[in-house]
């Protein structure tokens, strides 16, 4: 298991929208390194060691899992990207945005790139009055004292003034959402996606338990002598899975995620039973639905049915590769239909189509980010 770090970053800009530069710098540093905990205030002060315009100065509470080397790696391209022009001139120059790292959680670094904690940072105060105001009690791993008692100690005699504005704090999902069910046409990927954001996001994750089913190899030999005991046992041990995961809340988790939910036995059942058969089933998933907690947020992997076949032809499950293209429109067109009706449930449809989000960063990046920003 992957362990998150505790990391304070220095932001600073005297070029352009200041107030922009910053907050544009906050989202890329949710987006790219972790999440952002704490703001400070922004702080206006004269240029430090030069003749320029003032700058707005400010320190942000960083939880990541990247090492320190990656972490600087990260930074110099988000400062990249906003544009700052790193000039052959010695000497300190006007910037767009800079971005330093103070603190790698206790850490002392000393390495050719770079050197925590940072070298200068106890003689500055537009570094030391932010990281104070967020980080008041923690120690500085050299000096063995409190940063507030740094800050008392900084004989650093230039003007500081708070500035009004203030910063959004992207709100992490841990904050947004207990629970996440993801759910997707065979083969959509929805798995691997709550492998993926249960490993970043230290989410507790739910798994189906498709492979213990014994009558799934033989429902796709013989679907309709065994579409009603397969049915009735996922929905049995589906109720029973959510009922005993959802209850027992991991005190070490951020949230729950996983990769189905409950309906998806209703959705399924419509598709493979007899009439008769289904208005059975339908009051035994009734019973069952109304005991199951719902979801903060349902998410749907869109996946068109070219590629969906290409998924299950490339996964290998021997029992699967007879599954032909007209079954995989009724299950999508079921949860088309479940998400059109079912308006108690806070629904998001991703278009996964053309994303390879286990292979490709940016694809992955591209649906966290539409889960964060819906």
């Amino acid at each position: 298991m992957r362990t998150q770090r505790i990391t304070y970053l220095s932001l600073g800009t005297n070029q352009g929208n200041k107030i922009d530069n910053l907050q544009n710098a906050i989202d890329l540093i949710d987006d790219n390194i972790g999440g952002v905990q704490k703001i400070s205030s922004i702080y206006k002060t004269a240029s430090w060691g030069f003749k320029g315009d003032p700058f707005y100065n400010l320190c942000i509470k960083v939880s990541t899992y990247q090492q320190p080397e990656i972490l600087l790696k990260t930074l110099l391209d988000i400062e990249n990207k906003l544009g700052r022009i790193r000039s052959s001139e010695k000497g300190y120059q006007n910037r767009k945005i800079d971005i330093d790292v103070l603190l790698f959680d206790d850490e002392i670094i000393f390495s050719k790139s770079l050197i925590v904690p940072h070298p200068k940072m106890l003689q500055r105060k537009f570094v030391m009055v932010p990281l104070a105001e967020i980080a008041s009690s923690v120690l500085h791993p050299i000096e063995k004292k409190q940063l507030f008692v740094c800050l008392n100690n900084c004989d650093d005699s230039s003007e500081i003034s708070i500035v009004k504005e203030k910063l959004k704090r992207p709100i992490p999902l841990s904050e947004k959402y207990n629970y996440i069910a993801i759910e997707g046409n065979i083969g959509a990927g929805k798995t691997s996606l709550t492998k993926m954001i249960s490993d970043e996001f230290n989410a507790k994750i739910v798994l189906e338990r498709f492979a213990d089913n014994p009558f799934l190899p033989k429902f796709y030999k013989d679907k309709e002598r065994y579409a009603f005991p397969l049915e009735m046992s996922f929905l049995a041990d589906r109720h029973q899975q959510l009922t005993d995961d959802l209850a027992q809340f991991d005190l070490f988790k951020n949230f729950i995620v996983s990769d189905y939910y409950m309906f998806k036995s209703l959705i399924f059942a419509q598709v493979t039973l007899q009439k008769e058969e289904y208005l059975l089933y339908r009051k035994m998933f009734d019973i069952m639905y109304k005991e199951i907690s719902k979801p903060d947020l349902y998410i749907y992997l869109y996946q068109n049915t070219e590629q969906l076949l290409k998924n299950i032809k490339k996964r290998g499950r021997e029992y699967e590769q007879s599954i032909q293209t007209t079954y995989l429109k009724k299950i999508h067109l079921g949860y088309k239909n479940f998400i059109d009706t079912e308006k108690n449930l806070k629904t998001l449809i991703i278009d996964v189509s053309n994303k390879d989000f286990v292979s490709y960063p940016n694809d992955y990046k591209y649906i966290i980010n539409k889960i964060k920003g819906f």
